[in-house]
Order: structure tokens, then sequence, then C-alpha cells
């Protein structure tokens, strides 16, 4: 993979033992040769990013932490491009993630919880107010220093974007993320509301082994809390994680709430450092058309986003096959259509494969093999219900009862092309709908 061995070195940094790996990288501690601190390194795999077309993203990543200089965010050092490396060497936080001592303690009291919360909001303000959004804000991406504070790391799916502009892509963590169309500053700020649910109750607000579930709770906020939590932290909650962006609680609320107003004062930051400068960037055996991909980072310019769904993190797939999470034969599709246009496609698709169907109620049909008179033709019967996530935008969820695989496979590739806007052949508006008896 053209990682470097935990013997080796680059630059001035002696690499040390590995503390951690990604899809497309690995963390190593590494020794500064000429002072002799420590260093973390993110060593990223040149080739797997090009073939993956992520040098976006990883430029992205560089130019989002360049431009931030806070006492409670990691800071980054410098940035090494080699033939077969990206090295973003950065500060070493020594105390771990904020979900390993959750993990230990389950919940913490409320005074360490308003400590870590107002660390987390004195960050994320920071960064919104110089165009960067984290996009990926959970406990695994807030690490602890040696004395308990928080600092925010991974800005691998950070967005950087002028005030107002709405972001192009959905991510994120399916717990932590946003239910709305959305900017990334209100996407912000309900993870933040889903990681102070978590520091007071030690478990999360929205739980569910499928996703179709877990992302209805989530738009509609549905969630219970402890007995223990007390009115005022309520009252928080209920502002950050209201399912309206508009309504919504901004930075600027969260400040002026009397719960989060206690003995912390705001982190210091250092604004002398606007970005603007270059990050010094060494090449011990690169080419210079290597080094100069990652300089490209400073002169990043996104193009303006497009109104963009965060349930799209299914309905943006053809189709998402989520059939590991069940006993039975589940697969789900994203649609970009009203509720009863993705039931019409239903219906198409039904027809293509000669299924007839059935309404069983407003949302979900039975299919079934129409040539049951034809012994030799296995029974398939299926069950689709098509869950609105938004007014233009619904989620899919065909399960098979009974029958041939192939034919359920045949029909799942039917309603995925239908859904995607390719013409089926055969295909007709004029097949007969069952009503349920």
């Amino acid at each position: 993979m053209g990682f470097v061995e935990s013997a080796g070195s680059v630059g001035k940094y002696r690499f040390g033992r590995a503390v951690g790996e990604g899809t497309f990288a690995k963390f190593r501690l590494a020794a500064d040769v000429e002072t002799g601190g420590t260093v973390a390194v993110k060593v990223i795999d040149r080739e797997t990013v090009l073939r993956n077309n992520l040098m976006h993203q990883v430029k992205m990543e560089i130019r989002a932490m360049k431009l931030l200089n806070h006492p409670n965010i990691v800071r980054i050092h410098e940035v090494i491009a080699t033939k077969t490396k990206i090295c973003l060497v950065m500060e070493y936080v020594s105390g771990g993630q904020l979900s390993d001592k959750l993990s230990c303690l389950k919940r913490l009291d409320e005074r360490e919880a308003n400590k870590y919360f107002y660390q987390l909001i004195d960050a994320v303000d920071y960064c919104h107010r110089r165009g960067v959004y984290h996009r990926d804000l959970k406990p695994e991406n807030l690490l602890l220093d040696t004395r308990g504070n928080l600092k925010v790391s991974d800005f691998g799916l950070s967005a950087l974007t002028k005030p107002g502009q709405l972001l192009s892509t959905s991510c994120g963590s399916p717990c932590y993320i946003a239910p709305e169309s959305y900017d990334g500053a209100a996407a912000d700020v309900w993870s933040c509301g889903v990681i102070l649910f978590e520091l007071l109750a030690g478990y999360l607000p929205f739980q569910d082994r499928s996703l179709t579930s877990l992302y209805r709770r989530i738009s509609r906020a549905q969630f219970t809390f402890p007995g223990w939590f007390t009115p005022l932290q309520k009252k928080l909650i209920l502002r950050i994680l209201e399912p309206s962006p508009i309504r919504r609680a901004k930075i600027s609320d969260i400040f002026d709430d009397k719960w989060f107003q206690g003995d912390y004062n705001p982190s210091r930051t250092d604004d002398d450092n606007d970005g603007s400068s270059d990050l010094e960037e060494v090449s011990t055996d690169s080419e210079s058309s290597h080094a100069s991909e990652v300089r490209e980072a400073a002169e990043l310019n996104p193009e303006p986003g497009r109104f963009i769904n965060a349930f799209q993190l299914i309905a943006t797939c053809c189709d998402l096959d989520l059939s590991g999470l069940f006993q039975e034969q589940k697969t789900k599709f994203g649609s970009s259509h009203t509720l009863q246009e993705t039931l019409e496609k239903i219906r198409v698709a039904a027809q293509d494969v000669s299924l007839s169907m059935w309404r069983l109620d407003s949302s979900m049909v039975k299919l079934q093999d129409s040539r049951l008179l034809e012994r030799s033709i296995p029974d398939l019967t299926l069950l689709a219900e098509v869950i609105e996530v938004t007014p233009v935008h619904c989620i899919v969820e065909v399960s098979k009862s009974t029958g041939d695989l192939r034919a359920y496979r045949e029909f799942c590739r039917s309603l995925s092309s239908l859904l995607n806007g390719e013409q089926q052949p055969g295909s007709s508006s004029d097949l007969e709908v069952n009503k349920s008896e």
C-alpha cells in the first residue's frame, strides 16, 4: 500500500508506533528530530486516494485545518508530500477520544459535561466564523489532552463555504446527522446537541438497528429524556434537536442559554494567523508534480452547492442493500419522488416481472407472482413499504417473504432503474392495482 513502516522517517520526523487506522490512512506517532517533540502524523496512501478520486477531499481537509488556530482544535503543523504518501503532521493529543471516556464512565456529571460542551461549541463557533463546517462531529472525533481539555479533530469530511451557502453533499455518522436539507452550520449544531445528550445520558437519543427507522426517528426528533435530566438541560437540548433548521437554536442562542453559561470562560484564540500563509511542504523523495497537488489546497475554491436533503445518504444511492442487518431478505432504495409517484413506479416495476400488486394501506403494497396457476413457477411474495422523509424524497423497503431469490432480484433491478429515470422495456401504466379486501 506504500505506507511508511514503523522504523521509517519522512522529513525531520522519525516514525514510532501506529496509534490508529482509517479506510485510507494510518496514524503514527513521530518524533521531531530537531526539537525532540512528539507529533501525530496522518499517513495517507497516495495511490489509494487517486484510485478512489479522493484527492479533492484530502485537499479540503488540509485547507480547513490550515485556516484554524484554536486551543480546542487539533493544530496542523505541516504537510509533507512524497511520491507515495501524503503526510499531515499534526499536534499530538495524548488523552484519547472522548468516546473512550464515555465507554468507561457511561455518562458524565453535569459540571464536566458542561465544560466539554462549552469547549465544543466554542470551537465550532470559531470554525463557522471562518467558513469551515466539520460535518462529522461525534465523540470519536473529539480528543482529550493531558489537562482534560477537548480538541476537535478529523476534518476529513469538512466543507469550506461562504456564509449562507448550502453544501452540495450530505455526509456524517448516521446517529449524529441532522434531518434536514441543510447548511453546514445547522448540521453541526444538531450534532452538538446529540453529543450533549450523550454526555448527560450515557447513551444516544436516536438508536435503531434499521436505518429506515433510525432516520424516521431523527426526522421527527423522537427521543425520550432520562429521569435525571434537569428542566434547563431539557430546554436547551429541545431547542437544539429541533427538526426544522429555521427554528433550531443558533450558536448565538446557545451562548445565551442559562444552563450553558457556567463558570467556564471562552477560549483565547490566536487570530494573528488568518490562514493566508502557505504550509511548508517537504518533498524528500517526491517529484514536483506530486508536491504541487497538495499545494493546490491553498487555492481551493469550492463551487456553490445545490439544495440537498441529508436523507440522501440513502436517496442518492440507486439502491442500498442492508439485508445484512436483518434475518429476512430486504433491500432499500432511495426515491427522489413523491410517495404517490414512488408507488406508481413500484406498480410499473411489478408489471415488468409479472407481479400483481395489492394496496395494503396508503404506503404499503403486497406483490405476488401473477403466474401462480403455473405450478412450476415458484410462489413469490414481496412486501414494499414507502416511507416519506420529505415531500419529494422517500425510502422504499422491499422484503421477500417467500419465493425465488432470482425473481426478487429481478424486481429490485427493475425498480432501481425506474427510480433512477431509466425506461424499462415493456413498461406500461395501465396495470390494474388490486385493492385488498
